[in-house]
């Protein structure tokens, strides 16, 4: 067996004498070295304690690059570690690029010999060295996402399990969440795995594993799980890298899952001069398996820490500052700070954060955009503003604002609403209703979801639609009817080409919407997301919801679907000045000077799933989350949200997120539609002092809330309070001419002619 503790060539053994140089001790920094030029006090203390663990919280805006970067440079500039014993680990590696690059700026090329990297990088690169104690070789191969499950299922096969009750992918989704929390097969427990694959999941777990181990390869959880295996099971492999790992830094400490801390935590043993730099107020990825708690028990895991608070921010006006930590102060589990400001601002140009109610999401989209086109009539560049949302669902109605109002954009992190493989399905089905010659639409979707018609059933109908010069449809109803193909295909075809004729004639009886509802139902596409269990999933069907939703706007499919084919062609020139749209989660780390934060109600924001799911810590993190985007914005925040919610063509009142209620009345500016609170509303639920949840409408509190300027037409305004002789009263919600679209208490949504109603 090769040497285990075999180094690369380039990097001196750790356990070889120091350079003479280097043995005399660490060498005194002057004050002005460059890194140190501009510190803040707290910063400067997070650099130059060396010794010892040391807890940087670093909230949003307060330079922890700056910090983490500086605290390298001052380690290796001080000699009081070799670069090659000194770890640097990040989540990403442009994180892991910029840091080195930094250092190598201020240092020179010494910088290089450091550790630095990605939890995973820098297993792979232990690994490399010790793969045979693991029964490895050191050459093995790291499987993509598509390979594991691909594996998975040979696995399951193998052991005749039903791929149709348990999907490969899902127990994939719940082995890697095994191997994030540092277990292996035989610690898991019966009542880890009673619910899954029929109570066998430890056992295909265990094969799976085996199973790479004969391929000699890993998957992304290996790496990690591998190396805790590595150091449990040889502790002089352990003592080895303990030894040499004098210094250790960690960014983004907050986001660790249990592997990751359970592998720093071994490490740091020896030395103990490990710096996490992290805030638990940014801590927002659970679903992925952070731990916010890593960073609560620092104290705990390492007595006698030192915590140093970066709490001035460097980056939004003190109005924004105060907003976000007046919100974040409700959460309960949290070590706290305080941002402040760490730039003067002019007093005079400072806005508050602002916070506009409105009546619908057609009109929430109206007002954003709105405000885009103010700003860039300013001279102020698209590109510096954001549109951040809790959930992907939200983008469609500023997609087609923006597009017809000409304003460019770009969606981040994820395609446009209508390029999302689950829309492009149900747009797929759509199209085949409407015209059943497209035969693209027919490949899509005739074995979506999985009907058994393999490539060979397949192949009849496309031979037999260029015999007859055929669409594919007409050659499928075709060939059903014949012995061409086996009778398991034909019968699934048959099944699908009945369908597709039986919803045909359903054009004439329901609306589009109610048709696009049925379709996604009865063919089983919607059941198919349900029974996935891929993170993904759920916003799969909050997407499809919308869709439907969308239909409801449009007087004919036909109508509906050209629209789509236009909204598409939007300009994707990379040159062009644009908005950016992106979820929450994706903006973490990024800033902008205006931010428009939408759908702050109930249910969507703090969204419901994640409260039923997670419970107190679920709204906590939620809470986190509308944390995160508060302290994205540099100059100005808008905060919207909706009275009334269309859900399958029907109105919905909507509650106001009880995150409203906790943002600070001396920095915010709170505005509403006319009719909004004033004289009561529609729904009995915004007529009540308290609607649940501990939120309480804003006049019971005395908050001030001025009345949104009148948007009228004729005599008429949205939000006035009218009567109709049948109908009752109601709130006018739309204004086209002398049409309005009223709200009634008793009779719902109606159209009416502006003739029939009176004002009160």
């Amino acid at each position: 067996m090769s040497d285990p503790f075999a180094l690369d060539d380039d990097i001196p053994a750790p356990f070889q004498p120091a350079s003479p140089r280097a043995s005399a001790g660490p060498v005194a920094v002057p004050p002005d070295a460059p890194w140190l030029v501009g510190l803040n006090p707290e910063q400067h203390q997070a650099v130059t304690t060396t010794e010892g663990p040391v807890l940087v919280l670093s909230g949003a805006g307060t330079g922890k690059t700056k910090v983490l970067t500086a605290r390298l440079a001052h380690i290796l500039a001080s000699r009081r570690a070799q670069p090659w014993q000194c770890l640097a680990v990040t989540f990403t590696n442009k994180a892991a690029r910029e840091m080195r690059d930094r250092v190598a700026g201020l240092i020179g090329p010494v910088a290089e010999g450091v550790w630095l990297g990605t939890f995973h990088a820098l297993c792979v690169r232990i690994l490399r060295r010790h793969a045979e104690l693991l029964g490895l070789k050191s050459n093995f191969t790291i499987l993509d996402a598509d390979d594991q499950v691909r594996l998975l299922k040979q696995v399951m096969e193998a052991e005749h399990i039903d791929a149709k009750r348990w999907p490969a992918q899902a127990l994939m989704g719940t082995i890697q969440r095994w191997k994030d929390q540092g277990r292996l097969p035989d610690k898991l427990t019966a009542a880890d795995t009673t619910e899954l694959a029929g109570g066998r999941a430890q056992e295909l777990y265990a094969q799976y594993q085996q199973r790479l181990l004969t391929l000699n390869a890993c998957d992304f959880g290996d790496l990690l799980l591998h190396c805790l295996t590595l150091f449990l099971d040889h502790a002089d492999v352990l003592a080895h890298y303990q030894a040499q790992f004098r210094y250790i830094l960690v960014d983004e400490y907050q986001d660790t899952n249990v592997a990751q801390y359970l592998w720093l935590r071994l490490l740091a043993q020896s030395h103990k001069n490990i710096c996490c730099v992290g805030d638990d107020d940014q801590s927002i990825y659970s679903w992925r398996g952070a731990e916010v708690g890593n960073i609560l028990r620092f104290e705990r895991d390492f007595p006698g820490a030192k915590v140093v608070k970066l709490e001035s921010n460097y980056r939004s006006t003190p109005h924004i500052l105060a907003a976000a930590s007046g919100l974040i102060a409700n959460n309960e589990g949290r070590l706290g700070k305080t941002l402040r400001p760490g730039l003067s601002h002019d007093a005079a140009a400072i806005e508050k954060v602002r916070v506009r109610g409105v009546w619908d999401g057609p009109e929430e989209a109206r007002v954003v955009v709105d405000e885009i086109e103010t700003l860039q009539r300013r001279g102020e560049s698209l590109a510096t503003m954001a549109i951040l949302v809790r959930a992907g669902f939200q983008t469609r109605e500023f997609e087609e604002r923006l597009i017809t109002t000409g304003v460019p954009y770009r969606v981040i992190g994820g395609p446009r609403f209508y390029e999302r493989q689950e829309i492009r399905d149900a747009m797929a089905y759509l199209r085949l209703i409407n015209s059943p010659d497209d035969g693209l639409a027919f490949e899509r979707i005739v074995n979506l979801p999985k009907r058994g018609l393999g490539d060979a059933a397949l192949q009849v109908v496309h031979n037999a639609a260029r015999a007859r010069g055929l669409s594919l449809f007409e050659a499928a109803r075709l060939v059903v009817e014949t012995d061409e193909m086996k009778p398991k295909p034909r019968k699934a075809l048959a099944g699908f080409c009945d369908d597709m004729l039986r919803w045909r004639e359903r054009m004439a009886t329901l609306s589009h919407g109610e048709l696009a509802q049925v379709v996604l139902d009865e063919s089983g596409y919607t059941t198919m997301w349900q029974n996935d269990k891929s993170p993904e999933a759920p916003g799969r069907l909050e997407n499809l919801k919308e869709l439907v939703r969308a239909l409801a706007d449009f007087d004919s499919l036909q109508g509906f679907l050209e629209h789509v084919a236009l909204v598409m062609e939007n300009d994707e020139r990379s040159d062009v000045d644009k908005v950016t749209i992106m979820t929450l989660h994706g903006a973490k780390g990024l800033e902008f000077d205006s931010v428009f934060l939408p759908g702050w109600e109930e249910g969507v924001f703090p969204h419901q799933r994640a409260m039923d799911e997670g419970g107190n810590p679920g709204l906590e993190e939620e809470r986190r989350l509308a944390y995160v985007g508060l302290t994205r914005a540099r100059r100005r925040v808008l905060v919207t949200f909706a009275a009334n919610r269309r859900i399958y063509n029907q109105w919905q009142a909507a509650l106001p997120s009880r995150f409203l209620e906790e943002l600070p009345d001396s920095h915010v500016e709170r505005q509403a539609e006319r009719g909004l609170y004033a004289g009561g509303a529609s729904s009995a639920a915004w007529n009540s002092g308290d609607v649940g949840g501990g939120w309480r409408k804003p006049e019971a509190q005395g908050t001030s809330w001025q009345v949104a300027s009148r948007e009228s037409a004729g005599d008429f305004a949205v939000g006035d309070r009218v009567f109709h002789q049948k109908f009752g009263n109601g709130f006018v919600v739309a204004v086209d001419g002398d049409k309005l679209e009223v709200d009634f208490d008793k009779a719902g949504l109606k159209k009416v002619l502006g003739s029939f109603v009176e004002t009160q």
